[in-house]
């Protein structure tokens, strides 16, 4: 089967995006009310814990994500990327979230996610499962990768690279330097 388009596809789950953005709204508006209201030592460290906790819900609940392109696999996780030229790639399952295996190692991709609900409701085997259900999701982008592997495992070349998520570590940690002079400055 052959791929229908050589260009990016991307799988996320669309509820950790939704209530991570819920999160990082609820958190502008809490930076915007102590950038009008409270301009102290304590606000400012308060705000820099407020961004801290910003950061963290963008890397857990928007940031993973698994990317195919004809090139390679890319898997976005919490703190890390993993780029997986397709020729490494000797399989791919789904237990709680996406796993892909290669020779080497297994990498899991928390962006594509069972929801133990529709496991518990498939193995019950007594509700139906809706038509949207997570399993259904996993299984469709379980198949994505499986004929993308089978199309461009020939083509693409290379070993699979390894990145930090150097941009939202160093936000990270200068809110929290940010922090810790706010509360030496108190």
């Amino acid at each position: 089967m052959k791929s229908k388009s050589p260009e990016r596809e991307q799988y996320l789950s669309a509820s950790n995006r939704i209530t991570g953005v819920i999160v990082l709204v609820i958190g502008a508006l809490g930076l915007l009310d102590i950038l009008l209201e409270w301009r102290t030592a304590s606000g400012l460290l308060v705000a820099s814990v407020i961004g801290m906790f910003m950061v963290l819900a963008y890397v857990g609940l928007i940031r993973p994500s698994v990317t195919l392109s004809p090139e390679d696999l890319l898997l976005r996780n919490h703190l890390r990327d993993h780029r997986i030229p397709w020729s490494k790639v000797t399989g791919v399952d789904v237990t709680d979230i996406l796993r892909i295996h290669t020779d080497e190692a297994r990498f899991r991709a928390p962006g594509v996610q069972l929801v133990m609900r529709d496991l518990r409701k498939q193995r019950v085997g007594g509700r139906k499962l809706g038509a949207d259900n997570s399993i259904s999701k996993a299984d469709f982008v379980t198949n994505r990768i499986e004929t993308h592997q089978e199309q461009y495992a020939e083509k693409s070349q290379g070993d699979v690279e390894h990145q930090w998520a150097v941009p939202e570590l160093a936000v990270f940690a200068v809110l929290l330097v940010i922090a810790v002079i706010a509360a030496a400055a108190r």
